[in-house]
């Protein structure tokens, strides 16, 4: 049997820190990408589905080949990995997050621990509220150049296309804004 690389996130969206992820599993081997959250109701902090999420993720890999599944939250961090164990078998899991880490270990899985420089920039809640200031601007120009800096070329394209902003605009209609 082929060991797998396995990569979990919840990919909202799917960004830079991510992509180093699964290049550095793909590198070494067959890999499985493991959307969590995949059922959540959508919020400004989940906006997009787990099939989005999926589409965002094929538009980057392009040619490559990983297999995606999608796992539904259980909000029990001690059952967590037996429980995504059915749906992203048994491998070794590719992270740069402690906590993932530590629960992974203590299941006996083997770990490929990968730094990440800028880490801070690559924090989702960042790129979210980033990509929501964004959604007022109408120059798809200033929003890709802008939107570039933290998520690969082709999800930038992937969420132009998709009309992927919008949504986060209409979430947060009604809501106190700073400034």
């Amino acid at each position: 049997m082929i060991a797998m690389n396995i990569v979990l996130g919840r990919f909202q969206p799917f960004h830079k820190g991510h992509a180093h992820l699964v290049n550095a599993a793909l590198d070494n081997g067959p890999t499985i990408i493991a959307i969590g959250s995949s059922e959540v109701e959508l919020d400004l902090d989940n906006p997009w589905d787990a099939t989005e999420r999926e589409g965002m993720i094929r538009a980057w890999l392009g040619d490559r080949e990983a297999k995606i599944v999608q796992i539904p939250d259980i909000n029990d961090p001690p059952n967590w990995v037996k429980h995504a164990v059915t749906y992203h078998g048994e491998g070794t899991l590719v992270t740069s997050d402690t906590p993932t880490r530590e629960l992974y270990e203590q299941a006996g899985f083997p770990i490929e621990w990968v730094n990440l420089s800028n880490r801070e920039s690559f924090e989702g809640w960042r790129v979210r509220l980033t990509l929501k200031m964004l959604s007022t601007a109408f120059e798809q120009d200033a929003q890709k150049e802008v939107m570039s800096v933290s998520i690969p070329h082709e999800v930038v394209d992937w969420l132009i296309e998709n009309d992927a902003l919008h949504r986060l605009y209409s979430m947060s209609l009604g809501l106190e804004h700073a400034g």
